[in-house]
């Protein structure tokens, strides 16, 4: 009787699933870093935002037409989005199942407040993305919903009669940072910084990071809040 073994594929082991989640990670960053200096932008004055705007639908022309890098783009992001959430309930799911009697009091020590918290940061993330595309891609709940005007857009959407997005958008960014300040420093750990002194720095630069970014997101929508962009 002949016996197979059938191997697993590589990108299928603990290893693979965490490079999965390394590489799509620095994907979705470097796109986060790109669009936050983008959203900046607002403070240049509406005909200079509207300008960048527009410029960004006709990125590759002439050798793409139309809207067709966008596209591109938001194909490459959903692809990393999907792939990163995979992987991480998988590894998720595989480490409960190595551990499977639970502790009867879990230690504080035991992971960060953000490690705790990925799970839920991740919907709200991925609840604020499906709004933010209906808000500010779309124009389905947006005031104004003009493709033509996007400053007009952001100014609408974050105005003071519309705290309520302003909270929900804080909220989304809030947890962006602490899900950017775990992954963050997991990357740096699997870089090497795993005596106490390496931990230490590796923790400190994921947290000016994660506040770094974070607060590029929000200076937008309280600026409009408080009337410093109108």
């Amino acid at each position: 009787m002949v016996v197979t073994t059938r191997t697993r594929s590589p990108i299928r082991s603990n290893v693979g699933l965490k490079a999965v989640m390394a590489v799509t990670g620095i994907i979705l960053v470097l796109f986060l870093i790109a669009h936050m200096l983008g959203n900046l932008k607002v403070f240049t004055g509406a005909t200079s935002f509207d300008h960048y705007a527009h410029w960004l639908r006709d990125i590759g022309k002439p050798v793409l037409p139309g809207v067709w890098f966008l596209w591109i783009q938001r194909g490459v992001l959903t692809v990393a989005v999907l792939a990163h959430i995979a992987a991480a309930t998988v590894l998720a799911r595989r480490s409960r199942a190595a551990r499977p009697v639970r502790y009867a009091h879990r230690p504080k020590v035991q992971g960060s407040y953000a490690a705790r918290t990925m799970r839920w940061g991740g919907v709200i993330i991925l609840l604020f993305v499906i709004y933010h595309l209906l808000d500010l891609t779309t124009g389905h709940l947006n005031p104004v919903g003009d493709p033509s005007k996007p400053y007009s857009n952001v100014v609408a959407d974050f105005a003071p009669e519309r705290w309520y997005v302003t909270l929900f958008y804080t909220l989304a960014i809030v947890a962006l940072g602490f899900h950017l300040r775990h992954g963050a420093f997991s990357a740096f750990r699997s870089l090497g910084q795993q005596t106490p002194r390496g931990e230490a720095r590796a923790r400190a630069a994921a947290l000016v990071f994660a506040v770094a970014l974070s607060a590029g997101f929000l200076v937008v929508p309280f600026a409009v809040l408080t009337g410093l962009v109108s």
